[in-house]
């Protein structure tokens, strides 16, 4: 199931991230001027409204794919430098302190939800 609501992050760490990642980092910059919003809208006729448990986000997932794809890794690869990368954290909307996906994860999104 797609759930509709945006999920808020409230950390006591997301202040981190402005003395952490500088302003002109390339993901910052790419977070503030890239609308990632195609993404749900895109891909909502793939997932159930109404039924089931609630899926990751498929904005989350699709920044993933581009983040492996951008610094040209595996799917392993990306889930594990965003657990220690914050200017990765920063960019998937994630708190400092949050848990990363499954990489599995990406392989089921990418094979279910893009395979048109």
């Amino acid at each position: 199931m797609l759930s509709s609501q945006l999920k808020l992050n409230l950390s006591y760490y997301s202040d981190l991230y402005d003395r952490i990642i500088p302003n002109d980092h390339i993901l910052r910059k790419i977070n503030d001027i890239v609308d990632f919003s195609f993404v749900y809208k895109e891909l909502e006729s793939k997932y159930c409204l109404n039924n089931g448990r609630c899926a990751k986000s498929p904005i989350l997932l699709f920044k993933y794919l581009f983040l492996k794809y951008f610094y040209n890794l595996s799917d392993q690869g990306v889930v594990e430098r965003s657990r220690y990368d914050m200017s990765f954290k920063y960019f998937l909307g994630l708190s400092p302190e949050e848990e990363v996906i499954h990489p599995s994860l990406l392989t089921k999104f990418r094979k279910q939800r893009l395979k048109d």
